[in-house]
Formats: structure tokens, C-alpha cells, sequence
């Protein structure tokens, strides 16, 4: 039987997350992508604490104007900006399953771009 989108996605992710953990030295910036709607958080999974998060529902990113992509790209340069606020300057890259691509990858070049080393 072959494996719904959503099944694969998530078979991929437990995967990722095999390999993949966030410390105090290097948190793991984990993106969420619904269709809409685009997600980042920097997450110390050994504290269990969000040290920063950002998404295309704030305030500032959802009164801008542009395609899925270029919004991304603000909510990168944005988890970077509140990451370096909260001393955080190199991350493990989580991409949630999803692939290297479109969004994704937006976002991680944006966040690139604000200053965050992956």
C-alpha cells in the first residue's frame, strides 16, 4: 500500500529528528510549513525551552505584500534577528520533513542572509 503525503512527510521528519537535536550551543531551527502559512522556531530540546520564534502570522510579515516564497524569506531574516537577540548564532536546520525547496529553502536564505550559520 503506498504512503499518503502526509505519512511520508512524516516518516521523513521521525527520521531527520533521529540525527537532528538542539543543545544550548547549538539549537535546532525547526520550520513548519501548512499551505498557507510558514513557521520557525530556534528550540534547545535538552532545556525544552523556545529561545526564538517566528512565523508569517505576525503582525509585521503578514502586512506585507508578496508571494509565499519572498514571505518566507522575511520570516528567515525575522528567526534570525530575534535568534541573535536571545545570543544564538549557529543552528541544526530542521526542515520538518518537508524537501529542500520553494518555501523551505527560502527561508533558510533568509535566514542565512540575517546572520544565522548553519
Amino acid at each position: 500500500m503506498k504512503l499518503s503525503k502526509n505519512d511520508r512527510r512524516a516518516r521523513i521528519h521521525n527520521r531527520i529528528r533521529k540525527t537532528v537535536s538542539g543543545t544550548a550551543v547549538r539549537p535546532r531551527l525547526a520550520v513548519f510549513r501548512s499551505n498557507k502559512e510558514i513557521y520557525a522556531q530556534v528550540i534547545d530540546d535538552v532545556a525544552g525551552k523556545t529561545l526564538a520564534a517566528a512565523s508569517s502570522r505576525d503582525k509585521e510579515i503578514s502586512s506585507q505584500s508578496g508571494t509565499k516564497s519572498e514571505i518566507a524569506t522575511m520570516v528567515g531574516k525575522a528567526i534570525a534577528e530575534k535568534a541573535a537577540k536571545a545570543g544564538v548564532d549557529i543552528v541544526s536546520f530542521d526542515r520538518g520533513g518537508n524537501l529542500y525547496h520553494g518555501r523551505v529553502k527560502s527561508l533558510a536564505e533568509g535566514a542565512r542572509e540575517g546572520g544565522l550559520k548553519f
